[in-house]
């Protein structure tokens, strides 16, 4: 098969133009599998050069389209049902729960959802506690192709792999083409929206939340990106909202206004109350 060669300067502004989009970050030690993502799809636009191809991304009125696709094709969908379930447990009884439960409709956002198996597992949450109609959900991620599939409620047998007892046949159901399918309810319970999140303004559109979700996700950034985003997430935040990320990532070393606090333990990253 017919390739094409990634130069250092290259693959350093074709690097350099997906963070910017996205906030992706490859290094130099990155330039194999970078080549490995964007070459077919240069070869497959009809381009004999990448740099051609750079500046077809960057300058073309159509190459922005052509970038997104290229961003989705590099993005990370790797999630499953009930993965690191303690936060949203701990989100649902203790936070959500008793909101609903005073008057209250508390909003919560899935930032990064991939294809929906982290707020599909916080429906039926909810559901079990009875409150599921009183909690507004909003679930974003920057793929169109994994959105698609997470409005159609079906999945992979490989997100199950975490599946406590109880859920299949219940909240989903393996249907004839082998694949398992959420009830419809839960599906239709999430506010499905396409966000970039290093988009400032898309995120301060979406309102303001009582709680966010935004895990597994920053250790994809740079630091700088990171901080930025954390930010931007920190101002969607209602005073004494809190923001929960992936048990491997920390926000301790970005000096962020939130305050860090243990509850059964999990980690919330709450916003001082006004």
């Amino acid at each position: 098969m017919f390739s094409l060669p990634m130069s250092p300067q290259v693959f350093a502004i074709l690097a350099a133009l997906i963070e910017q989009r996205s906030g992706l970050h490859y290094a130099p030690e990155d330039r194999e599998l970078l080549a490995d993502r964007v070459v077919p799809r240069a070869l497959d636009a009809g381009f004999d050069s990448l740099l051609d191809y750079y500046y077809f991304l960057r300058y073309d009125p159509a190459g922005l389209e052509a970038l997104d696709a290229l961003v989705d094709s590099l993005l990370v969908h790797e999630t499953y049902f009930f993965r690191e379930s303690q936060p949203l447990r701990v989100l649902a009884e203790d936070v959500l729960a008793p909101a609903v439960r005073a008057g209250l409709r508390p909003r919560v956002w899935c930032a990064a959802c991939s294809t929906g198996e982290e707020p599909l597992t916080l429906a039926m949450m909810l559901a079990e506690l009875g409150v599921l109609d009183g909690v507004t959900l909003v679930a974003s991620d920057l793929s169109a192709r994994a959105l698609e599939r997470a409005r159609a409620g079906e999945h992979n047998l490989r997100s199950l792999r975490a599946l406590p007892a109880g859920v299949e046949g219940r909240w989903l159901e393996l249907r004839g083409d082998g694949r398992p399918h959420v009830r419809p309810e839960l599906v239709d319970a999430v506010d499905w929206r396409r966000v970039n999140l290093v988009d400032e303004a898309a995120v301060a559109q979406l309102g303001v939340f009582d709680a966010i979700l935004c895990r597994n996700v920053l250790i994809y950034f740079q630091d700088a990106t990171a901080l930025r985003v954390v930010e931007s997430l920190a101002r969607a935040l209602v005073p004494g909202g809190s923001l929960l990320v992936g048990t491997s990532e920390s926000l301790m070393r970005f000096g962020t206004a939130l305050s860090c606090e243990e509850r059964r333990g999990t980690f919330f990253y709450t916003k001082a109350d006004s």
